[in-house]
């Protein structure tokens, strides 16, 4: 049994994990970092990376339009860009990259030993501080006969040789309607099938304009169907909802969430306070431990990367130099990447209606108010802007280029900006990005036009001027 001792330990190599791994060892801290699995985590490996991969060969195959209709060899080279695409980011994330900026890289499960002390195979760490960075797994529920049918999760949809006949979905969340569209640009017949709404996080005009899309071009969408069974063999599979109506396909990806990868930890031992949920943690980060934080996927706000970067540049404040910090997580944007995408930030209108009450502002402008939109022919989408006390609270965003377009308005919620620093912006005619500056134009016209203290101002001053 070896025995390290270091400043920080840092459990989990994923996207978290290794901002927080180089960037204490850079700053002169002493680091170990354990990984069980794959450096890079689930982003790079089973998540972001290769279903925008995917995603994008999707969208080429898309755009020949029905002149040449999807093959097998368009799926088998969208495959293959997945992996192509993870191989060549693979190296930032690697072992060899974090031992050639100091990082110690231990490869083996980490378990809990005492509360300043794991245990990784025939290696005992005692660390001053511990950063919990385990991310997240796929969320297999307990549906009879599931156990014994072949199914996919995202960890295992990306090694398929051939485009499914017919894939079924179980989930109509962001992963499930993003590998529904994808396969059936590939050429797949695809039904996803839902126990409440497609995509109910968000805003329902939103979502009912990505969905309607997904229809539009032949994805099949079932939404309050509860799956009560799954039965069949490999190419064959049924999955029977309530109500008796059964779905039959060729292959079956569960999509209905994911879980924090805690198990393996032994938290007890630590004295680390945790439920079925995950753990419990201050504003700081920090578990009951004071040894150790946590930081994306277990921490419990979210399973984005960049939630994950956010929590790991607070942790390396705080253990690098001392500093109290505090996350919030109202300023954190979320994406799905369909065609049209989905974006938003802050408070949906529903939500920021029953918080704001009468001091809400819902600024709505449609893409077919931009001028790029309509060169572009994509018009159909809309923002909504709102505002509460002269601040966005919130920005719902479904169109073209979504994710690209919700920035500026991560910037300015990110710093608690007014109003005015985004309709006092120049941008660049023509393009998408008019379309925030426009809404924030809409909230200020109101107070410009259509006031009459303004008007009178207006008249006293043009008899003054000479």
């Amino acid at each position: 049994m070896s025995d390290l001792k270091t400043d920080i330990c840092v459990i989990g190599g994923g996207s978290g994990g290794l901002s927080v791994a180089a960037g204490a060892v850079q700053m002169g801290a002493r680091v170990v970092l354990v990984e069980g699995h794959k450096m890079g985590g689930d982003c790079l490996n089973y998540g972001c990376v290769p279903s925008k991969a995917l995603l994008a060969r999707a969208k080429a195959v898309k755009a020949r339009g029905h002149a040449a209709p999807a093959t097998a060899q368009d799926f088998q080279d969208a495959m293959a860009h997945v992996q192509s695409t993870i191989a060549t980011i693979e190296p930032h994330d690697s072992i060899e990259r974090f031992e050639g900026l100091g990082v110690q890289v231990i490869q083996g499960y980490a378990r809990f030993t005492a509360a300043d002390r794991i245990d990784v195979d025939s290696t005992t760490i005692r660390a001053r501080r511990f950063v919990i960075a385990t991310g997240s797994s796929p969320l297999v529920p307990p549906i009879p006969g599931l156990d014994s049918v072949p199914f996919m999760t995202n960890e295992t949809l990306f090694a398929q040789p051939d485009c499914p006949g017919h894939l079924l979905i179980i989930g109509a969340g962001p992963i499930g309607l993003e590998m529904a569209q994808a396969h059936r640009r590939l050429g797949a017949r695809v039904t996803v099938i839902e126990g409440a709404t497609a995509l109910a996080r968000d805003d329902p005009d939103a979502a009912a304009l990505v969905v309607a899309q997904l229809r539009n071009e032949g994805v099949e969408i079932v939404e309050n169907a509860h799956v009560e069974q799954v039965s069949g063999r490999a190419g064959a599979i049924e999955v029977q909802v309530k109500g008796g109506t059964i779905f039959a396909g060729t292959h079956l990806l569960v999509a209905v969430g994911r879980k924090p990868n805690l198990d393996r930890l032994d938290l007890d031992a630590a004295g680390i306070a945790h439920d079925r949920h995950g753990l419990k943690l201050g504003a700081n980060l920090r578990t009951t431990n004071r040894r150790v934080f946590a930081i994306g996927d277990v921490a419990g706000h979210g399973q984005f990367t960049h939630l994950a970067g956010y929590h790991a540049g607070l942790v390396i404040r705080s253990c690098m130099f001392g500093l109290p910090v505090k996350a919030r997580h109202d300023h954190i944007p979320r994406v799905t990447y369909t065609d049209p995408e989905l974006a938003q930030i802050g408070l949906t209108e529903a939500q920021a209606r029953q918080k704001y009450g009468g001091q809400l502002s819902v600024q709505r402008i449609g893409y077919d108010q931009i001028d790029r939109a309509q060169a572009d022919g994509r018009t159909d989408g809309f923002i909504k802007l709102m505002v509460a006390r002269g601040r966005p609270v919130g920005v719902t965003l479904a169109g073209a280029q979504a994710g690209e377009l919700i920035a500026p308005f991560a910037l300015a919620m990110a710093n608690n900006l007014k109003m005015g620093a985004i309709a006092g912006t120049v941008l660049p005619y023509p393009t998408l990005a008019e379309i925030g500056k426009r809404a924030a134009g809409a909230y200020f016209s109101p107070k410009l036009f259509d006031n009459p203290m303004i008007k009178r101002i207006v008249r006293m001053v043009q008899r003054w001027l000479p």
